[in-house]
C-alpha cells in the first residue's frame, strides 16, 4: 500500500455568495436614497391648526393596592371605594381595554379584596388579574 507524501492542496473559498451580498446592499442603499430625494422635491405644504392639545397616554394597566388595614391606593394614590369607581369608570371611557391588577395583602380580609373587585366590575373593567407570589415550598394539588 502506497503512502501520500505530498499534500493535497487546500480548498479555495467560494466568494460568489459574498460578492452577491454586497452588490444587493449597494443597490438597496442607492435605490432608498433615491427615493429620499423624490421625497424632499414635493412641494407640499400642510395645514397648520391652532389650539392642539396634547395626546393622552394609552394607559396599559392600572393597579389597585389593598392594605392589611383596608387602606386602598389606586397607583400609589389613596383613595375610596366610591372615588376608586369613579375613577376606574373615567379611565374605561377613555381606553375601553384598561387592565387592572388588584393586589392585596395576604393577611388583609377578604371582602376588602371583593369590594374593590365589584368596584372595578361596576366601573365596566372586564380585563382584572391578582397579583400573587409563589410560596416557598411546592404547593401539591390532590
Amino acid at each position: 500500500m502506497p503512502l501520500k507524501t505530498h499534500q493535497d492542496d487546500l480548498p479555495a473559498i467560494n466568494l460568489t455568495p459574498m460578492i452577491d451580498i454586497v452588490f444587493n446592499l449597494i443597490i438597496f442603499f442607492m435605490v432608498s436614497t433615491r427615493f429620499t430625494e423624490i421625497e424632499r422635491k414635493v412641494d407640499l405644504s400642510v395645514p397648520q391648526v391652532g389650539g392642539t392639545a396634547t395626546l393622552s397616554e394609552t394607559q396599559r394597566g392600572r393597579t389597585i393596592n389593598v392594605f392589611r388595614d383596608g387602606k386602598i391606593t389606586l397607583d400609589s394614590q389613596p383613595v375610596t371605594i366610591t372615588e376608586l369607581r369613579a375613577q376606574l369608570a373615567a379611565a374605561h371611557r377613555q381606553y375601553e381595554g384598561l387592565q387592572v391588577t388588584v393586589r392585596g395583602d395576604g393577611l388583609t380580609h377578604y371582602q376588602n379584596v371583593a369590594a374593590v373587585m365589584t368596584a372595578c366590575q361596576q366601573a365596566g373593567i372586564s380585563e382584572m388579574g391578582i397579583a400573587v407570589a409563589p410560596a416557598n415550598g411546592a404547593i401539591k394539588e390532590r
